[in-house]
Protein backbone atom coordinates (compact mmCIF):
# COMPACT_ATOMS: atom_id res chain seq x y z
CA UNK A 1 0.00 0.00 0.00
CA UNK A 2 1.38 3.42 -0.96
CA UNK A 3 1.94 5.91 1.84
CA UNK A 4 -0.88 8.25 0.80
CA UNK A 5 -3.31 5.33 0.50
CA UNK A 6 -2.27 4.10 3.94
CA UNK A 7 -2.89 7.52 5.45
CA UNK A 8 -6.35 7.70 3.90
CA UNK A 9 -7.15 4.15 5.02
CA UNK A 10 -6.00 4.70 8.60
CA UNK A 11 -7.65 8.12 8.89
CA UNK A 12 -10.92 6.66 7.61
CA UNK A 13 -10.87 4.01 10.34
CA UNK A 14 -10.36 6.68 13.00
CA UNK A 15 -13.06 8.99 11.63
CA UNK A 16 -15.58 6.14 11.42
CA UNK A 17 -14.89 5.08 15.00
CA UNK A 18 -14.53 8.44 16.73
CA UNK A 19 -16.01 11.06 14.39
CA UNK A 20 -13.96 13.76 12.70
CA UNK A 21 -13.62 16.54 15.25
CA UNK A 22 -12.07 14.45 18.01
CA UNK A 23 -9.37 12.95 15.74
CA UNK A 24 -6.20 15.04 15.44
CA UNK A 25 -3.43 14.90 12.88
CA UNK A 26 -1.26 13.49 15.69
CA UNK A 27 -3.77 10.65 16.04
CA UNK A 28 -3.64 9.94 12.31
CA UNK A 29 0.17 9.97 12.27
CA UNK A 30 0.25 7.60 15.22
CA UNK A 31 -2.31 5.27 13.58
CA UNK A 32 -0.31 5.26 10.34
CA UNK A 33 2.97 4.66 12.23
CA UNK A 34 4.69 7.76 10.86
CA UNK A 35 5.83 11.15 12.01
CA UNK A 36 3.52 14.14 11.74
CA UNK A 37 6.14 15.72 9.46
CA UNK A 38 5.70 12.84 7.01
CA UNK A 39 1.93 13.13 7.23
CA UNK A 40 2.07 16.83 6.33
CA UNK A 41 4.12 16.04 3.24
CA UNK A 42 0.99 14.42 1.81
CA UNK A 43 -1.73 16.55 3.40
CA UNK A 44 -1.22 20.23 4.21
CA UNK A 45 -3.97 20.25 6.79
CA UNK A 46 -6.74 18.19 8.33
CA UNK A 47 -9.41 19.67 6.08
CA UNK A 48 -7.71 18.34 2.96
CA UNK A 49 -7.31 14.94 4.60
CA UNK A 50 -11.00 14.80 5.53
CA UNK A 51 -11.94 15.67 1.94
CA UNK A 52 -9.73 12.93 0.51
CA UNK A 53 -11.07 10.38 2.97
CA UNK A 54 -14.66 11.35 2.13
CA UNK A 55 -14.05 11.01 -1.62
CA UNK A 56 -12.35 7.65 -1.15
CA UNK A 57 -15.22 6.36 0.98
CA UNK A 58 -17.95 7.62 -1.35
CA UNK A 59 -16.25 6.21 -4.46
CA UNK A 60 -15.95 2.85 -2.74
CA UNK A 61 -19.65 2.84 -1.88
CA UNK A 62 -20.60 3.85 -5.44
CA UNK A 63 -18.66 0.92 -6.89
CA UNK A 64 -20.29 -1.52 -4.48
CA UNK A 65 -23.80 -0.22 -5.23
CA UNK A 66 -23.25 -0.64 -8.98
CA UNK A 67 -21.93 -4.17 -8.49
CA UNK A 68 -24.93 -5.09 -6.33
CA UNK A 69 -27.28 -3.71 -8.97
CA UNK A 70 -25.73 -6.05 -11.51
CA UNK A 71 -25.59 -9.27 -9.47
CA UNK A 72 -28.87 -9.07 -7.52
CA UNK A 73 -31.62 -11.54 -8.42
CA UNK A 74 -34.52 -9.13 -7.88
CA UNK A 75 -35.30 -5.79 -6.21
CA UNK A 76 -35.72 -7.31 -2.75
CA UNK A 77 -32.53 -9.33 -3.03
CA UNK A 78 -30.85 -6.06 -4.03
CA UNK A 79 -32.05 -4.41 -0.81
CA UNK A 80 -30.65 -7.27 1.26
CA UNK A 81 -27.26 -6.97 -0.42
CA UNK A 82 -27.25 -3.19 0.01
CA UNK A 83 -28.05 -3.68 3.70
CA UNK A 84 -24.97 -5.86 4.06
CA UNK A 85 -22.97 -3.11 2.38
CA UNK A 86 -24.45 -0.45 4.67
CA UNK A 87 -23.66 -2.52 7.76
CA UNK A 88 -20.05 -2.59 6.62
CA UNK A 89 -19.69 1.08 5.70
CA UNK A 90 -22.46 3.18 7.25
CA UNK A 91 -24.07 1.55 10.27
CA UNK A 92 -20.75 1.26 12.11
CA UNK A 93 -20.00 4.98 11.76
CA UNK A 94 -19.87 7.18 14.80
CA UNK A 95 -23.14 9.15 14.63
CA UNK A 96 -21.24 12.42 15.15
CA UNK A 97 -19.30 11.96 11.90
CA UNK A 98 -21.80 13.70 9.61
CA UNK A 99 -22.38 16.53 12.08
CA UNK A 100 -18.63 17.12 12.39
CA UNK A 101 -18.19 17.10 8.63
CA UNK A 102 -21.10 19.47 8.05
CA UNK A 103 -19.92 21.97 10.66
CA UNK A 104 -16.16 21.94 10.14
CA UNK A 105 -15.37 20.58 6.66
CA UNK A 106 -17.47 22.24 3.98
CA UNK A 107 -15.78 20.69 0.94
CA UNK A 108 -16.10 17.14 2.25
CA UNK A 109 -19.71 17.84 3.23
CA UNK A 110 -20.42 19.10 -0.29
CA UNK A 111 -19.14 15.84 -1.77
CA UNK A 112 -21.29 13.88 0.66
CA UNK A 113 -24.42 15.89 -0.18
CA UNK A 114 -23.83 15.42 -3.90
CA UNK A 115 -23.40 11.67 -3.35
CA UNK A 116 -26.54 11.51 -1.22
CA UNK A 117 -28.75 13.55 -3.56
CA UNK A 118 -27.60 12.07 -6.85
CA UNK A 119 -25.90 8.67 -6.52
CA UNK A 120 -27.84 7.27 -3.56
CA UNK A 121 -31.19 8.82 -4.39
CA UNK A 122 -30.91 7.70 -8.02
CA UNK A 123 -29.94 4.20 -6.96
CA UNK A 124 -32.93 3.87 -4.61
CA UNK A 125 -35.29 5.24 -7.24
CA UNK A 126 -34.09 2.65 -9.76
CA UNK A 127 -34.53 -0.11 -7.17
CA UNK A 128 -38.10 0.96 -6.45
CA UNK A 129 -38.97 1.10 -10.16
CA UNK A 130 -37.45 -2.35 -10.57
CA UNK A 131 -39.53 -3.69 -7.69
CA UNK A 132 -42.70 -2.23 -9.18
CA UNK A 133 -41.93 -3.80 -12.58
CA UNK A 134 -41.33 -7.16 -10.89
CA UNK A 135 -44.60 -6.93 -8.97
CA UNK A 136 -42.92 -6.93 -5.55
CA UNK A 137 -43.49 -3.22 -4.76
CA UNK A 138 -46.83 -1.42 -4.83
CA UNK A 139 -47.49 0.25 -8.17
CA UNK A 140 -49.19 3.31 -6.65
CA UNK A 141 -46.07 4.56 -4.84
CA UNK A 142 -43.98 7.37 -6.32
CA UNK A 143 -40.34 6.20 -6.69
CA UNK A 144 -38.97 9.74 -6.66
CA UNK A 145 -40.75 10.73 -3.45
CA UNK A 146 -39.89 7.47 -1.69
CA UNK A 147 -36.23 7.68 -2.73
CA UNK A 148 -35.99 11.13 -1.15
CA UNK A 149 -37.69 9.83 2.00
CA UNK A 150 -35.26 6.94 2.27
CA UNK A 151 -32.07 9.01 2.01
CA UNK A 152 -33.43 11.41 4.63
CA UNK A 153 -34.27 8.49 6.92
CA UNK A 154 -30.66 7.32 6.81
CA UNK A 155 -29.41 10.78 7.72
CA UNK A 156 -32.08 11.19 10.41
CA UNK A 157 -30.61 8.27 12.35
CA UNK A 158 -27.31 10.19 12.64
CA UNK A 159 -29.06 12.97 14.58
CA UNK A 160 -28.04 12.36 18.19
CA UNK A 161 -30.57 14.91 19.44
CA UNK A 162 -33.36 12.65 18.15
CA UNK A 163 -31.61 9.34 18.88
CA UNK A 164 -29.22 9.97 21.82
CA UNK A 165 -26.30 7.55 21.85
CA UNK A 166 -26.85 6.73 25.52
CA UNK A 167 -30.39 5.58 24.78
CA UNK A 168 -30.27 4.09 21.28
CA UNK A 169 -27.99 1.68 19.45
CA UNK A 170 -27.20 3.35 16.13
CA UNK A 171 -27.20 0.14 14.08
CA UNK A 172 -30.55 -0.94 15.49
CA UNK A 173 -32.06 2.45 14.73
CA UNK A 174 -30.95 2.18 11.11
CA UNK A 175 -32.19 -1.41 10.76
CA UNK A 176 -35.58 -0.68 12.35
CA UNK A 177 -36.14 2.30 10.06
CA UNK A 178 -35.08 0.28 7.01
CA UNK A 179 -37.32 -2.67 7.90
CA UNK A 180 -40.29 -0.33 8.34
CA UNK A 181 -39.53 1.35 5.00
CA UNK A 182 -39.31 -1.96 3.15
CA UNK A 183 -42.65 -3.20 4.49
CA UNK A 184 -44.28 -0.03 3.23
CA UNK A 185 -43.19 -0.93 -0.32
CA UNK A 186 -44.25 -4.57 -0.50
CA UNK A 187 -47.14 -6.19 -2.32
CA UNK A 188 -48.41 -9.60 -1.25
CA UNK A 189 -45.96 -11.22 -3.67
CA UNK A 190 -43.27 -8.91 -2.32
CA UNK A 191 -43.90 -10.01 1.26
CA UNK A 192 -43.60 -13.63 0.19
CA UNK A 193 -40.35 -12.90 -1.63
CA UNK A 194 -39.10 -10.90 1.36
CA UNK A 195 -39.75 -13.83 3.70
CA UNK A 196 -38.04 -16.14 1.22
CA UNK A 197 -34.91 -14.02 1.33
CA UNK A 198 -35.09 -13.80 5.12
CA UNK A 199 -34.96 -17.58 5.26
CA UNK A 200 -31.91 -17.74 3.01
CA UNK A 201 -28.89 -19.04 4.91
CA UNK A 202 -26.63 -16.52 3.21
CA UNK A 203 -28.84 -13.49 3.78
CA UNK A 204 -30.82 -13.99 6.99
CA UNK A 205 -28.22 -12.07 9.01
CA UNK A 206 -28.71 -8.90 6.92
CA UNK A 207 -31.73 -7.63 8.85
Amino acid sequence: MEIKEKIIHDAEELFIQFGVRSVTMDDVARQASMSKKTLYQYFDNKDKLVTEVALHHLNKETEEFLEIEEISQDAIHEIFLVTLCLRKHVFKMNPSLLFDMQKYHAEAWGHYMNFKNTTVRGYIERNIRRGIDEGYFRSEIDPKILSILRVEQVQLAFNTKIFPQKEFDFTQVQLQILDHFIHGLLTKAGREKYEEHLQSETLNHAL
